[in-house]
């Protein structure tokens, strides 16, 4: 009779591990989707559940606040304002045994080093979430999202209300004439549009009706 806590199919229980992973959420849709809402909601329960939590954005979003995450709806979220994933990593790392959660608002425009950052944080065991755009302007995939997208535990994707006739929007319609990939701005820059209503290649002025009341 063989021994079976020497074979190889045994039911032997595996070795805990030393580490348990964390678990990272993405928060994605269009512009005027509730992102940074959403983001905000989850960072501010986990202060309430007290754990601790670091929240942090691009440099090149100062549309609202330099020192905090803001939605469209105004609720905000203290944050530290960093240029680039080496800058994040070197503001987060120093802290790390203190942070629980950690919050990454406009992702997009982080450079591709974010995503191996990202593993990183999790497989030390910390709950990262991360919201930004999926596509840009023209309907492509907008830097590091699509890829966390592929890599998160969970992944929420939002829609809009689009501005021509009020359907369901997943797209961001940049509106004028400028092709430059970054235009930051909100409300008058850019606006929700639904699929039929959506132009990749520009804006039709003929389109830009208000909504019935």
């Amino acid at each position: 009779m063989s021994d079976s806590s020497t074979h190889p199919h045994s039911d032997t229980n595996p070795a805990p591990c030393s580490q348990q992973p964390g678990v990272l959420e993405v928060i994605t849709g269009p512009m005027f989707s509730g992102k940074s809402e959403e983001l905000i909601r989850r960072l501010k329960r986990a202060r309430i559940a007290r754990q601790r939590v670091a929240c942090y954005k691009p440099d090149i979003d100062l549309r609202y606040h330099r020192t905090s995450i803001a939605s469209h709806s105004s609720q905000t979220h203290d944050a530290t304002t960093v240029a680039t994933t080496d800058r994040l990593r070197e503001h987060l790392y120093p802290q790390l045994d203190d942070i629980e959660v950690i919050g990454i608002d406009e992702v997009q425009f982080f450079d591709e080093h974010i995503i191996p950052l990202a593993l990183e944080l999790i497989a030390l065991g910390k709950r990262v979430l991360m919201a930004g755009l999926d596509t840009t302007f023209s309907n492509e995939p907008f830097g590091p999202v699509p890829n966390l997208m592929a890599l998160a535990d969970k992944v929420t994707k939002l829609s809009a209300v689009c501005m021509v006739c009020g359907q369901a929007a997943i797209h961001t319609q940049r509106l004028g004439q400028s092709r430059e990939l970054v235009v930051v701005g909100a409300a008058g820059l850019y606006e929700a549009r639904c699929r039929a209503h959506f132009h990749p290649t520009g804006d039709d002025p003929a389109e830009q009706l208000e909504l019935p009341a």
